[in-house]
């Protein structure tokens, strides 16, 4: 699939700016590294590399829709 700052917030399109707001919030709550901590070093990797990916989809979206 490819990968673009709506697929990585798991939001439509034509999300509004509040509602990709909220979407980055509970994902950056939900993948933060230090929730995967206690998982071990490979899980808390990934929890790292999706929660940098999470951030660069919101700051994409925020200099395309100027959020």
């Amino acid at each position: 699939t490819l990968k673009t700052p709506f697929t990585v917030l798991q939001i439509p399109f034509e999300a509004t700016n509040e509602e990709i707001k909220k979407a980055y919030r509970q994902m950056v709550m939900e993948y933060h590294p230090d929730k995967a901590a206690h998982l071990g070093e490979e899980e808390t990797q990934d929890a790292h590399l999706k929660f940098l990916e999470i951030i660069e989809a919101y700051q994409e979206l925020e200099k395309e829709r100027g959020i």
